[in-house]
Parts: C-alpha cells; structure tokens; sequence
C-alpha cells in the first residue's frame, strides 16, 4: 500500500470551517431550496452531502471518495424510499471531488455516463470557486433526468430531507 503524503495533507487541511466557507448558510437554504423544487417534478428523493476531509484511518486504508459516497447512501438512508428512486450528491471538498450515487431503479434508467457528464462540469465550477451555482445546476440536471425517467405519479410525498448535510 503506498501512502499519500500530499492528499492525508490536503484532508487535514480541510477542517469543517472550510466546509462552511465554501457553503455558508445562504447556500446551503439555496441547494434545499432547489432540490425541494426539483422533487416536485419527479418521484426522486435528491440528498447533498459534503465533507471537508477524511479521517486518518480513512486515508490510510485508501478510501475514495466513490467507496465513501457509497457509505455515505446508506449511513443517509438514500437507498430507503418506497420507489428505490434515491440519488445522493456527495462532493469529498479536500478533493474536490463529486460522486453521484443513484438507487438501482434510477441507475438501470440512467446510467453511468450521465452521472459521470453531471459530476464533471460540477466540478469544474467548484475549481473555478462557484460552489453553490455548481450545486444547484447539478441538482437542476438530475431533476431534468428524473422528471424524464420519474415523473410524478399521483401522491409525491417527501420521503427524505432535503435539507444539506455537512460532515
């Protein structure tokens, strides 16, 4: 296993105020805000999760951000709605990363490729310091596919928060 001095850096050096530098409170009513809109068009359930670093243990086992994102789905319950329609935006920020991971009824429509086009251009507006605009489109392009492959049919209820979680 080979260690990675500069990335076990880059996590220490992304305590939880980062977090809340890049996503102060105004932003984070903004991406409820938009991720309460989007569900009114589709039967998903959308959840944002961001996370400054990992943990040293974390780091030292080599975890990626796609292996935590996954944890993350169901630490969160994403996976737990009555239609198998969760998707969970988790952004690793010492990284700098997104991963976008989709209940299995949403994936099988979907795909990987789209999840892998949304991820990217978020990305690049989080390189380029945008960070709520980056969210909110993100979650703007997931409501589009939802709506295409989810639309609403009768009762929508909410089943999850749409509130951001902050780790």
């Amino acid at each position: 296993m080979v260690i990675d001095i500069p990335r076990i850096l880059r996590h220490t050096l992304t305590p939880r105020w980062q977090v809340r530098r890049a996503f102060p409170a105004a932003a984070l009513k903004a991406i409820e805000a938009a991720v309460r809109e989007s569900e009114l068009s589709h039967e998903g359930e959308i959840r944002f999760a961001v996370e400054g670093g990992l943990d040293l243990p974390d780091l030292l086992r080599g975890v990626t951000p796609r292996e935590r994102a996954v944890e993350l789905f169901s630490r969160l319950r994403v996976w737990d709605t009555e239609g198998n329609s969760g998707v969970l935006i988790y952004l690793l920020l010492a990284d700098r990363q997104v991963e976008i991971v989709a209940d299995r009824g949403i994936h099988a429509k979907v795909g990987g490729e789209a999840w892998e086009a949304i991820c990217g251009r978020m990305e690049q507006a989080f390189r380029e310091g945008r960070f709520e605009e980056g969210v909110t489109a993100g979650i703007k392009e997931i409501g589009t596919l939802l709506a295409t492959h989810f639309p609403p049919q009768g009762a929508n209820p909410n089943e999850l928060s749409d509130q951001p979680v902050i780790l």
